[in-house]
């Protein structure tokens, strides 16, 4: 497991440089555009992408989008931040007291998971106004008197009526040991004695670690992500092929660079989006004092990065294959089940097995086919039940199945795309040649 960080940032790289390869390579002419830097030479595939990328970022929909994300982001970082900041520290008045009292009273505090501040009051009557007037949420008289503004239930479970429960029953015993006639190291030993161990049956689940945690979030981010952009691609060929476009596109570029363009062009408005929320989060929970940058797994949100691009990768081109099968929006939904299938077994398999807090036979399976992998993978990254060379093997399993999804769906594009009159079915492409 040492090795495992070290190999998923490197086939992290590995697939980004394959990702930037396919956007600037093919064969054809090539056009130079202005950059940042200079003038970049970009073929065809990145000619289209770039066309792709201007579309979709210019387009309404999606700044609405974006910035509904950025928001239900920015509440789910900063609501419990300032929930947590703005939460009122009980004060306990404590009356004829002594430092053992007060050391005392904070460490039955700290027992429950609270943070007291202590006043000492010159009375009881004192006190008792303090406590009327709200400045004091207790009274403690030495181990003789407890003292709350309005009766506590014994159904409330709120933060005071915890405190009060714990510093009741420990300054009782006190008094019980004082009326025994016990020492202080008598009293001492009693107080410090341990608990009888209670046995159980079964074996009880063990505690979700960061890891899984982080896992668990992978699984839905890329679920999300895969669902919202996968569609995208879809209905993108869909709407180009029914708007005829695609003559005027296919005129000057090969059908494969046209899809390829298509296909990087989404996938880069979709990692930069997701890249954009995960970075405006991390930096806002450091702004507001957080803990979701201490809480993340650095090498389980390597394994979701890594994936989430394997899974767009394998997915798009199977998506956009089906989209130049159809020529309108309900041809293209009759065809999102079937698709999303995969998707939704991995999903839902990965997601019960990370809240489950073992990894399933199944999940372990499902790591390594290329269509589940994208969710199973991480999973067992998150549960450390996965080795260097496993995660390589689904990695390299991955690939290969998205150069096969690549080569079937290039010559599905290319004999559908300019086929009009209704939906094409692959019984059609088979008997007829690509035209």
């Amino acid at each position: 497991m040492k090795e495992l960080p070290v190999v998923i940032l490197l086939a992290l790289a590995f697939v980004l440089r394959l990702l930037r390869r396919r956007r600037s390579g093919g064969t054809g002419p090539r056009w130079t555009l202005p950059g940042a830097g200079g003038r970049a030479r970009l073929g065809p595939t990145g000619l289209v992408a770039g066309r792709e990328i201007r579309e979709r970022v210019r387009g309404r929909l999606f700044r609405v989008v974006t910035a509904i994300l950025f928001l239900v982001v920015a509440a789910a970082v900063v609501i419990p931040a300032v929930h947590r900041g703005t939460a009122k520290r009980p004060t306990i008045g404590v009356v004829a007291g002594s430092p053992a009292l007060q050391r005392e009273l904070h460490a039955l505090a700290r027992s429950v998971g609270l943070t007291i501040a202590v006043v000492a009051e010159p009375g009881l009557d004192r006190a008792r106004a303090a406590l009327a007037a709200g400045r004091v949420d207790l009274v403690v008289q030495g181990t003789t008197r407890l003292l709350v503004d309005d009766p506590i239930a014994p159904s409330d479970t709120s933060s005071l009526a915890r405190l009060a429960r714990v510093v009741s029953t420990a300054l009782g015993e006190q008094r019980a040991y004082a009326r025994a006639g016990l020492t202080g190291e008598q009293a001492t030993v009693v107080a410090g004695a341990a608990p009888l161990a209670v046995g159980s049956l079964h074996a009880g689940k063990p505690k979700r670690t960061t890891a899984q945690a982080t896992a668990l979030l992978g699984v839905v981010f890329i679920f999300v992500v895969l669902s919202q952009y996968l569609g995208w691609t879809l209905m993108g060929v869909m709407e180009e092929k029914a708007s005829r476009v695609v003559e005027v596109l296919l005129a000057t570029v090969r059908p494969l660079h046209l899809l390829a363009g298509k296909v990087v062009g989404i996938g880069a408005v979709a990692l930069a989006q997701a890249a954009a929320l995960v970075v405006f989060a991390l930096v806002l929970a450091r702004v507001v004092g957080s803990s979701l940058a201490q809480g993340a797994a650095p090498v389980v949100v390597a394994a979701t990065l890594v994936w989430l691009v394997l899974g767009y990768a394998l997915y798009s081109w199977v998506y956009a294959a089906a989209g130049a099968m159809a020529e309108r929006q309900d041809q293209a939904q009759s065809l999102v089940l079937p698709l999303s299938a995969p998707l939704l077994l991995g999903y839902i398999a990965s997601l019960t097995s990370a809240g489950s807090g073992a990894p399933s036979l199944l999940v372990k399976v499902l790591a390594y086919l290329p269509p589940t992998a994208p969710f199973a993978m991480p999973t067992l990254v998150g549960f450390g039940a996965v080795t260097w060379w496993q995660f390589l093997l689904s990695v390299a399993l991955s690939l290969a199945a998205t150069a096969a999804a690549a080569r079937g769906a290039a010559a599905v594009y290319r004999a559908a795309v300019l086929r009009t009159g209704g939906r094409v079915h692959l019984r059609e492409l088979r008997s007829r040649p690509a035209g």
